[in-house]
């Protein structure tokens, strides 16, 4: 008997259907695009219980005949492409002609429509993928699609769903994104009876990026235009360094339209700023590629959600060298595509060079250094704080006011200059006269390349077990203001400050959840902004923890959030970059996990904003207070975010390293 059979077309449809239904967002991009398709001016999305017991999606396109509207739910029906060949030029954001039948397998699908000049629609009922009526019916021109019941026929698919907000999430990125790629079309998106997103028909992107985000995104962007037209064009907008994130979800990116999720235009994006951003931290970005259709392939990936370019180095070079484009009108970069930074990415640019956006790096963001490291002179620097006269004890949970704040700057606030290399410490040589004189540029360069290369410590510097660390820690002063170094009885200790500040601060905030003690500062004059569509959806979900740190909040009408008090560490001016970056970073996935693990996201990511930064001159005191508050902490050796916070170089490391005995 032969083992090997031809599937039922039911089975073949639910197979198809595991690789383009992911999730109910899944279901709502492949009827947006179809709507798009049809030439809709107006989409409008309603869902309920996330997606699972409906998705309905109705447009005023141009509508399908009888005939058509039965054919629609057969595997590989497409009005799209006709050969083999078109395949090579697809302009059509559908094509494949089998999302009906993928979705309408395992969901229950009412599909009504009708074309404009006919007498009546048609309706078409389709339940697990079989056709259970088709009647007459009236609409306006235009076609509306209700899922229901998702997976009702495949539990083992349906138990995997997330929990109601992450779907929710989800569909509202997409709703978003499809928004963004055509601002030209009105989109509106209603969750449980309440709407979530309403935009009209706008003249351009930035008008949609405004309805979409509100007025502050659109102050940060960069206009972006450049590649050619046979590798491809890029155009929309990236923002000013000033407007930074701690991850790409501020990043939307299409290609010929279609919302795609490709590593190679993120990677180029993000190249596009360097020297300008510090690692770690991305921009935000409205980024559309024009490619040759025949110079991209869109059929890659079962939900089109990827795509492949023919001359892939090509596109990355035209993205990259577009974005660099658009920092340079802006005064973010100079003409040799040079710009002045210091290690940690902070932007110095010389007086009046800067465009009118810019502003200098965000307060909550790195300290500006008291001085950067020029070309010549990049060897590190150690500062050794002396004991001052006299130092009020700092108290844990103490907050002083601004003035009197144990991190504030102790150095001046002019701006950094290059360092020019010390007379005394130059390299000397002696003249014919017996005089020592500076040895000559070229000289020097010709003995750095005689000398054998130094040592590095890399190799001995380990990582310290908490049980390791004693009371006797005695710091001695600082490398690069970023950096405490201290000893113990086993040697020389490297701690982060702005790590081990974090930890400090995550602990209390810890503290101050589980007794409902939270400390705040009010605002004088409450700050509204307004959230993104997905913020929004998030919001709900983590209100509870923002308020038990610290934070008063009120949602306004619409997606408008009015902040009243901040948490008493935190600088109000980082509020609102502070809930920006809660409300992107606790994400779909985070926001299904345990109310626990949300708490924590939240207090890592505000002790975060509000710990001393690197490049922040610390006197004894402060070291002293921070190294014995550390060591209070449930993890001293480590940050909220798993990075070490304490290296330790030992004595016997140390001896090994100089051939001692």
């Amino acid at each position: 008997m032969s083992k090997i059979r031809v599937l039922s077309d039911h089975v073949a449809n639910q197979i198809a259907a595991g690789e383009v239904v992911e999730r109910p967002a899944s279901v709502a991009k492949e009827l947006v695009e179809n709507s798009i398709d049809a030439g809709a001016r107006r989409v409008e999305v309603d869902v309920e219980a996330g997606g699972r017991r409906l998705l309905r999606v109705s447009d005023d396109g141009e509508g399908m005949t009888r005939d058509d509207a039965v054919l629609a739910f057969e595997r590989h029906a497409t009005s799209k492409i006709t050969s083999a060949e078109d395949l090579e030029r697809v302009s059509t954001l559908g094509f494949r002609g089998e999302a009906l039948a993928s979705i309408a397998s395992v969901a229950r699908v009412e599909l009504v429509t009708q074309r404009e000049g006919e007498t009546e629609g048609t309706r078409v009922l389709v339940e697990g993928g079989r056709m259970r009526d088709v009647a007459p019916a009236a609409r306006p021109r235009g076609t509306t699609i209700a899922v229901r019941d998702l997976f009702f026929n495949v539990p083992a698919r349906r138990k995997f769903l997330r929990s109601e907000a992450t779907e929710s999430f989800h569909l509202t990125n997409l709703v978003t994104h499809y928004a963004l790629a055509h601002p030209e079309i009105s989109f509106a998106l209603t969750n449980n009876g309440r709407e979530v997103l309403r935009a009209a028909p706008a003249a351009d992107l930035r008008e949609r990026a405004y309805q979409m985000f509100g007025d502050d995104f659109i102050e940060s962007l960069l206009a972006v235009a450049g590649g050619d037209a046979a590798v491809g064009r890029v155009s929309g907008f990236v923002s000013a360094p000033r407007a930074r994130r701690t991850t790409r979800d501020a990043q939307y990116l299409f290609v010929n339209g279609r919302y795609v999720r490709d590593r190679l235009v993120a990677r180029a994006l993000t190249e596009g700023y360097r020297t300008v951003l510090p690692h770690g931290v991305y921009p935000s970005a409205l980024l559309f590629l024009e490619v040759p259709p025949e110079e991209v392939d869109v059929n890659v990936h079962p939900a089109k959600t990827e795509v492949r370019f023919r001359r892939a180095s090509a596109v990355a070079e035209a993205v990259r060298e577009s974005v660099r484009a658009a920092l340079y009108a802006g005064g973010y970069l100079r003409d040799d595509a040079s710009f002045a930074v210091d290690t940690n990415g902070n932007d110095f640019a010389p007086e009046g060079f800067r465009g009118a956006e810019a502003s200098g790096p965000n307060v909550n963001d790195y300290a500006p250094a008291s001085s950067f490291l020029s070309d010549t002179a990049s060897d590190a620097r150690l500062d050794v704080a002396e004991p001052a006269a006299k130092q009020e004890p700092i108290e844990f949970g103490w907050t002083p006011a601004p003035e009197e704040s144990p991190w504030k700057r102790e150095a001046s606030d002019e701006r950094p200059r290059p360092r020019v290399e010390d007379e005394s410490a130059a390299v000397l040589r002696q003249e014919d006269d017996g005089r020592p004189r500076p040895l000559r540029q070229e000289a020097r360069e010709e003995r750095a390349t005689s000398l054998p290369p130094l040592n590095s410590a890399a190799g001995i510097v380990r990582g310290v077990a908490p049980e390791q660390l004693t009371p006797d820690i005695r710091p001695l002063g600082q490398l690069e203001e970023s950096y405490i170094l201290a000893t113990d009885a086993e040697g020389l200790l490297l701690i982060d400050q702005h790590a081990a500040h974090e930890r400090v601060l995550f602990d209390k905030y810890r503290r101050l959840e589980d007794a409902r003690r939270p400390e705040s500062q009010s605002l004088l004059v409450p700050e509204t902004f307004d959230l993104t569509p997905a913020q929004a959806a998030a919001f709900d979900e983590v209100s509870g923890e923002l308020e038990g740190i610290g934070f008063s909040l009120t949602r306004l009408s619409g997606r408008t959030v009015a902040v009243r008090a901040v948490p008493a560490d935190l600088p109000p001016a980082g509020a609102r970059n502070l809930l920006a970056e809660i409300l992107d970073t606790v994400d779909a996935e985070k926001r299904g996990r345990a109310r626990e693990t949300l708490r924590d996201e939240v207090a890592a990511s505000l002790a975060c904003h509000a710990a001393i930064k690197v490049n922040m001159p610390l006197t004894h005191e402060k070291m002293r207070w921070l190294i014995d508050r550390l060591l209070l902490t449930s993890s001293p050796t480590t940050c909220p975010h798993g990075r070490p916070a304490i290296l330790r170089l030992t004595k016997r490391d140390i001896e090994r390293g100089f051939h001692r005995p």
